[in-house]
């Protein structure tokens, strides 16, 4: 038979018995979208978090206070009073005038129950800080003001919130000058975030910003920070930036790192009071974990390929037992055993491909919209390898159908019937 005889027959084959066939079509249809879509999802979240970490800027390290080894790989020691990043901390770290510092923005972080007159939050994120936050950070004031350092001197009961909060605390106008109670103690709105974008679980928009003095007079008391944000003078200098931060860290904290002293040794290292991180770090690992995630879901939508691949065997099967005699015929009129087992092949690979196709438009269209709350970005090389895999699996499981065809005796096959 000529590859158009073949396509011909195939089509016929498919179009028999419409329902079954249109049911197998489901099965690999699903299961090619799966596979496009959530490796969209995937890639979708992974160019969410690198943004979301590109976007904190190319210039700026993070200090927490946490445990870890003295930095190069050294071991350290400290003396018995080892003391904590506070705020005076963080004020004598800016005060100090680092050759490749320019700003030192320190942070303290809680949730709690945030409302207005007619509505109310729990668990909004709170953050205490200081003005420069809205310039080293990407959080921007979209309306109103920032609050000021005179603000931050005094504990001022003023805050900056985000948007998504403030068209849920004020659904009626603008909240600027509004007032909000914050876990009992009220605020006064002086500025609204502009949006940025946001993934997981916590709403980045749904946030107050409020002088760090206030939040520790009220809330979290005047003991360790959260965080320090240190800004270098450009993207080039940050590792100068962060050579000169710990040297300061170093002496502001007591802290003394000894080459060479093993964590078992007499005398050994105390874990380091704090830990340093760039954006670059949080890059590579953002990136590492979401290929991990992504692998992870085009895995899962593997299995779904799969079943449908089983589906296709089955229908197969039953192709050939309903078909019998029509095999017999043609055997008996000069068909070869490769003729049979072509033309059950391509009528499988045919079943498979159409499924293909509708489960690549589907995933097209689904990708269009945000899936809990990722905004999907369909890979180039997943759409080719969707299809494929499916006229795959169309042939892997369309073999032993057509071979149990082309293996059948004509005159066995004419009396099947």
């Amino acid at each position: 038979m000529t590859p158009g005889e073949l396509l011909r027959s195939a089509l016929r084959g498919v179009t028999a018995n419409k329902l079954r066939s249109a049911l197998t079509l489901l099965g690999v249809m699903i299961g090619v979208a799966a596979v496009i879509l959530l490796l969209a999802v995937g890639n979708g979240s992974s160019s969410q978090i690198r943004n979301l970490i590109t976007q904190l800027g190319t210039n700026t390290l993070t200090v927490r206070a946490g445990s870890g080894f003295g930095f190069g790989g050294q071991s350290a020691t400290a003396s018995d009073s080892t003391k904590k990043l506070t705020l005076e901390v963080a004020n004598q770290l800016a005060a100090s005038k680092l050759g490749h510092v320019k700003a030192v923005v320190p942070q303290v972080d809680t949730a709690l129950t945030v409302s207005s007159t007619s509505a109310s939050e729990d668990s909004t994120s709170l953050i205490g800080t200081t003005p420069d936050y809205f310039t080293v950070t990407t959080n921007r004031i979209g309306s109103g003001q920032a609050f000021t350092e005179a603000e931050v001197t005094g504990a001022s009961k003023v805050a900056v919130i985000g948007a998504t909060l403030a068209s849920e605390l004020f659904p009626g106008g603008s909240a600027v000058g509004r007032s909000i109670n914050v876990d009992g103690t009220p605020f006064t709105v002086v500025g609204v975030l502009q949006t940025v974008s946001s993934t997981g679980v916590q709403d980045a928009n749904s946030v107050v910003i409020a002088p760090i003095t206030r939040v520790q007079h009220s809330y979290t008391g005047f003991g360790a920070i959260s965080s320090m944000t240190v800004e270098a003078t450009s993207s080039n200098d940050v590792s100068a930036a962060q050579g000169e931060t710990e040297v300061m860290l170093d002496q502001l904290l007591d802290y003394h790192p000894v080459v060479g002293v093993s964590t078992g040794s007499i005398g050994a290292a105390t874990q380091a009071p704090y830990t340093i991180t760039d954006q670059t770090q949080l890059l590579q690992t953002a990136a590492a974990s979401a290929q991990s995630f992504t692998v992870l879901l085009g895995a899962v939508a593997a299995i779904s390929l799969l079943v449908g691949g089983i589906g296709v065997t089955n229908v197969m099967l039953v192709t050939v037992t309903e078909r019998t005699r029509e095999i017999g015929i043609r055997k008996a009129l000069g068909a070869t055993r490769g003729a049979i087992i072509g033309q059950f092949l391509v009528e499988a690979a045919t079943l498979t491909l159409l499924g293909g196709v509708l489960g690549m438009v589907v995933a097209l269209v689904g990708a269009q919209f945000p899936i809990n709350g990722t905004q999907p970005e369909v890979l180039g090389f997943s759409i080719p390898l969707a299809l494929g895999v499916s006229v795959a699996i169309g042939v892997f499981f369309g073999v032993y159908p057509a071979a149990r065809a082309g293996a059948m005796r004509p005159i066995q096959a004419l009396r099947a019937i």
